[in-house]
């Protein structure tokens, strides 16, 4: 997994569920698992195979939390908001219509209503180190090539 960039918030929030996930979440899955296998035949034990799924979603979720944590940069918001960076509110205007995003991880976007472009992601190295004015492009799944003009950035304050 790629580093990723996350406030101070962030990194405490996502910490506290993988100590969450890692002890009480694995734990109420086991106990459900194990009164689920008690019912009889498992192979139309539909508690017992709904609980499995779960075990592997927290599971994976505990995997996808290590390893994030594990390479994150944490700290505050860019300072330097005059070009497009991890953890940047950016509004660009694509097909003549504005959209106000924030580039980076969902992780650090919280509770908040803004839409996330991963940095990865074609739109986001489209935009990666743009000024306000800039423009780029990239292809759209569809293999339509999309132009991309970087109009206002502003650092996420979380």
């Amino acid at each position: 997994m790629a580093s990723v960039w996350l406030t101070q918030d962030a990194f405490d929030r996502l910490a506290a569920e993988l100590e969450t996930l890692s002890t009480t979440g694995r734990a109420e899955i086991v106990k459900r698992i194990e009164l689920a296998r008690a019912e009889g035949d498992l192979k139309e034990n539909g508690g017992y195979h709904a609980a499995k799924d779960e075990q592997g979603k927290i599971e994976a979720r505990i995997r996808e939390l290590t390893e994030m944590l594990k390479n994150a940069h944490v700290g505050a918001e860019p300072v330097d908001a005059s070009r497009v960076a991890s953890g940047t509110i950016v509004t660009v205007r694509i097909h003549g219509d504005e959209e106000r995003f924030l580039l980076g991880s969902r992780e650090i976007a919280g509770d908040s209503d803004l839409d996330v472009y991963s940095e990865n992601s074609p739109m986001g190295q489209a935009i990666l180190g743009k000024e306000p004015g800039d423009t780029g492009e990239f292809v759209a799944p569809s293999g339509a090539v999309i132009a991309v003009e970087v109009l206002e950035i502003e650092p996420f304050l979380g």
